[in-house]
Parts: structure tokens; sequence; C-alpha cells
């Protein structure tokens, strides 16, 4: 039977336009029961505090649990394997943290390719971390500290909270940059180094700012610059490293991922209502004390994953550096 035109017009639009209907319909059904959001390390912590405060946030938004689970181990690669192993459908999500762009060079063999294998949802916050040292180092300033540096060559050790660590990398971008020789010195977690460093067993680390900021104010501790771009509102009178060694970058970023083929309409959803949580002023001042917001689409937050991991991949190559 053949068609009039105008009724065969009709027909066409309304199937052109099912598709589209069933992604919106999808998206607002999402998420119909518990939702994992899955952190790659201990409880405590920058990444578990943060997806705790997303998990709420999205609990009340979405009417789900948002639940987090921790899954440490072998440097957070085997809570991102769980998640790019898991059912595309928006209910396993990922706390994204440094390490995961760190790993992608740090590990030769990884059972996944992170920037492939994770879709980028939303940016969280970046963290700044601070240069401080022991008040022992005659150094007031990082021109001072270098030279320093570099009149002691291999007779200074910074610490870290483990090879690898986005603090480790911190140190060796400086190194780096500075054309200096310091010895690392690696422990199992921030709490053991910072322990050590306040005691003059090392003199030098790249610590979280929120980590250590009591120590600095009380004098136990000398600021010497924060890794951010831009100076810190927490320490306004402490340079960035930047201002000494132009380009110098090392903040910590985290966010939201999930696995490859997680459908479009999903992501965008939990794009919005993430971003949604900036203009929250609570969850804005809970941010403010970490580091700053990064709102954008799943694109950008996507670019930034591939220019950290393109970064880091050099400063592994120049360290050496190898799994602990």
């Amino acid at each position: 039977m053949k068609l009039p035109r105008r009724q065969f017009l009709h027909l066409a639009a309304a199937a052109g336009a099912l598709p589209a209907a069933s992604r919106f319909a999808r998206a607002q059904a999402y998420p119909t029961r518990p939702v994992r959001i899955v952190v790659s390390t201990a409880p405590a912590g920058t990444a578990d505090f943060l997806a705790r405060l997303m998990g709420q946030w999205l609990s009340e938004r979405l009417g789900q649990p948002f639940v987090v689970e921790n899954r440490p181990g072998a440097g957070t690669n085997i809570g991102t394997e769980a998640v790019v192993n898991a059912n595309p459908d928006g209910h396993t999500l990922l706390l994204v943290a440094p390490a995961n762009a760190i790993n992608a060079t740090l590990y030769d063999k990884l059972s996944f390719n992170f920037i492939s294998d994770i879709a980028p949802v939303a940016g969280i916050v970046r963290a700044p971390n601070v240069m401080e040292l022991h008040p022992s180092v005659p150094a007031k300033t990082l021109p001072e500290f270098i030279a320093y540096a570099k009149a002691n060559p291999g007779r200074i050790s910074y610490a870290s909270a483990g090879t690898g660590t986005s603090l480790h990398m911190a140190g060796e971008l400086f190194k780096m940059m500075a054309g200096i020789d310091m010895v690392h010195v690696p422990y199992r977690g921030t709490a053991p180094a910072l322990m050590d460093l306040l005691a003059g067993q090392v003199q030098v680390m790249f610590d979280n700012i929120t980590t250590s900021i009591a120590h600095i104010k009380a004098g136990k501790l000398t600021a010497l610059a924060v890794t951010t771009a831009t100076r810190w509102p927490m320490l306004p009178d402490v340079p960035t490293v930047s201002e000494f060694l132009p380009d110098f970058e090392a903040s910590a970023f985290f966010g939201i991922g999930a696995p490859r083929r997680t459908p479009t309409e999903i992501i965008d959803r939990l794009n919005t209502e993430i971003n949604t949580a900036f203009t929250d002023s609570k969850i804005r001042s809970q941010l403010a004390e970490l580091g700053t917001p990064v709102p954008g689409p799943p694109a950008e937050f996507g670019r930034l994953i591939a220019e950290e991991t393109e970064k880091w991949a050099k400063v592994v190559k120049f360290s050496g550096a190898k799994p602990s």
C-alpha cells in the first residue's frame, strides 16, 4: 500500500525522534538502583572526602544512594580496573585522582588504558601542594634553596607518600626543572612522611596544604612556595614555584569517571548535577578548603586528564621511578 506523502513524512519524523526520545527517557529514569563510587585508596584522604561529598549531593539530587566503595591496592590500579570492567550503565563510577595519570607510564603492563577505557564525566577540584622545609635547612626563599641544593648535591632528602604518588612526582618535576639532585625517601602514606619531616629526618616535602598549614603557621615548617599556577588564598604571602621556575605546575586533580560506553545522556546528566553542586554555598565552602573547583563539560575534564598524563609521563621517565 502506498502512503500519502504527508502521512509518510509524519511517520518518518516520528521514527527519527524515537532514538532521541529513548535516550531522554533513559537519562530521566537514571539511576534505577544504588550507584557505586569506587575510590582506589583507603578511607580518609582527599579522594575519599570528595567522593563522599559528591555522593551525598548526587543522592539528594537523583533519588538513589551513591555509595562510596574503597578498593585500594596496586597504586590505585585495583579499583580502577574494577570500574573499567563494570557494566557501563552509570551505576559504577570512579573517583579519578592524580595516580591515574601517573600510572599510565609508571606501570609497564596494565590491563587497561585509562584514557580510552574510562569516560570523563566531570572535574571536581584542583588541589595545591606546598613545598616545605624543616627549619634546619638554611634557606628562606626558593632561590636560596636552589642555590643550597646545587652546593650540596645528593645531600638533601625529600619525603613523599610513596613511589609514584603525586607528592613524589612534584618533587621529581622540581628536580628536573631546577637542575638539582635530591634523594627521594618514600613512605607508606603522608602521615609518616610528615612526621619525619617535622622531626628533621628528611629536609623537604611537597605536601597538601590542608595537611601542613597548621605546622607552617606554628613555625614548625618553612613554606617556600605553592605548586599551583597562582598563589593560594590560605597562604597569600607564599609565592608560587612558577614565579621562579616558569611553567611549573603540580596541583592534584580530582573528578568523576565512568566505564567507556556509558551512555552519553547519563554522563551528561551526571555532569550537569556535579556542575550544579558548585553553585551551592555549602559545597563551595567545603571545596575551598581543598582547592579550586573545575566545572566544565566532560570533554574539558577529558582534556585535563590527557594533559596530566602527558606531563607526568615525562617526569616518570626522567625520574626512572618504578612501582614499589
